[in-house]
């Protein structure tokens, strides 16, 4: 008899790679080019999850709808340029030892890998192409046909897509965003401590924290083995 489906969904920036350079270079020639003060690199780096526009939204609330639409168009220009100049390898290169645990998650015959993310379609598929992953997630959820994260709509659409129930999954994330996603689908939530959010609010909103890339497989058995 064959193992139930599981499905193992990632957020990316701040998860699998550290885009952290790439995203407020970005955002920072973006304010620059309207003529506005750039936010801090940690004001930035808060955002990182939600969806551009909202995202914008938070980090200029007091710049017109018009100013906001030049932030997110510039933001995207300056992006692909930087992308384009650097690789994907090196403007958004992969944290220690993700991509083996990657490669070992998908050997096993029962789990399904997918992404919840809130890049673009376009951004995430060149991310994918720049790092070689065009065969390793089966459901990839981006922020162009779903509301920005909290909200669970990237989740419940994977999980509709691959047939797997909510007790069968689990979210890895690094920000809240992330984990409360996953609290609202009904999944578990694992946060990685690497990434753009302090451990201490991730920690109270997550089922684990991981420290290490490698104790990820361990963890989540661990979750499972406690829903079984």
């Amino acid at each position: 008899m064959s193992a139930d489906l599981r499905l193992i969904l990632f957020d990316v920036d701040g998860t699998l790679v550290d885009s952290q350079a790439h995203i407020v270079a970005s955002m920072t020639r973006a304010f620059e080019a309207l003529g506005a003060e750039a936010p801090s690199r940690a004001e930035t780096l808060s955002i990182v999850g939600l969806s551009l526009p909202v995202a914008v939204a938070q980090l200029a609330p007091a710049h017109s709808v018009a100013d906001q639409t030049a932030l997110v168009a510039g933001y995207k220009e300056a992006y692909m340029q930087i992308r384009s100049e650097q690789g994907s390898a090196q403007s958004s290169p992969f944290y220690p030892h993700a991509r083996a645990v990657l490669d070992e998650l998908a050997a096993v015959d029962h789990y399904l890998l997918g992404v919840a993310t809130g890049k673009s379609r376009r951004g995430l598929d060149a991310l994918i192409a720049g790092h070689g992953l065009e065969r390793m997630f089966l459901t990839q959820q981006v922020a162009d046909h779903h509301p920005s994260k909290p909200h669970p709509a990237m989740i419940e659409a994977a999980l509709s897509e691959m047939a797997v129930a909510p007790a069968q999954a689990v979210m890895i994330g690094d920000t809240t965003f992330d984990m409360e996603m996953a609290r609202s689908a009904g999944v578990a939530a694992i946060a990685v401590d690497w990434g753009y959010h302090d451990t201490e609010k991730l920690a109270p909103l997550a089922d684990h924290v991981v420290h290490d890339f490698r104790d990820l497989p361990g963890v989540i058995e661990t979750i499972w083995e406690t829903k079984t």
